[in-house]
């Protein structure tokens, strides 16, 4: 399997049945997951964010992070140093990106060792891929 960095807004639907969960299925046989330190909260985010809004019942709800702490036991994950912060502060002068963005992106730029030709990056952020791309990744929009 080809490992890939996944940007929240691709997991959310692996937990949660949305529009876009069969693509996102499709693309978790094709690509194993790398995440951002802080995926797993933002994924939280959604799911309470979707139950306070009555768009998921309670039962839903605790389907959702059962299947989050399963993909959490094969996901990779990067963790937080002053370099990625760095990298993440460089970014959002460079492109039109939320901070949350930019340290995606710039944990996505970490675990390719600052080589990010060639490798995968999967989000549904339209922002996010553009600067994914100019960066040289291989972009997956989900």
């Amino acid at each position: 399997m080809i490992p890939a960095f996944w940007d929240s807004s691709t997991l959310v639907p692996l937990c949660v049945h949305q529009q876009s969960s069969a693509a996102a299925r499709r693309l978790l046989r094709q690509y194993s997951i790398v995440v951002w330190w802080s995926t797993s909260v933002e994924i939280r985010s959604a799911f309470e964010r979707l139950l306070r809004m009555g768009q998921s019942t309670p039962s839903e709800h605790g389907g959702a992070i059962a299947r989050l702490e399963r993909l959490r036991k094969s996901w990779r994950e990067i963790a937080p140093t002053e370099d990625l912060r760095m990298e993440a502060e460089a970014l959002l002068a460079r492109f039109s990106l939320k901070g949350a963005d930019a340290l995606q992106l710039a944990a996505a730029i970490t675990w390719t060792g600052n080589q990010p030709k060639g490798r995968v990056l999967i989000s549904a952020d339209i922002q996010l891929l553009d600067a994914a791309r100019q960066l040289g990744f291989q972009t997956v929009s989900a």
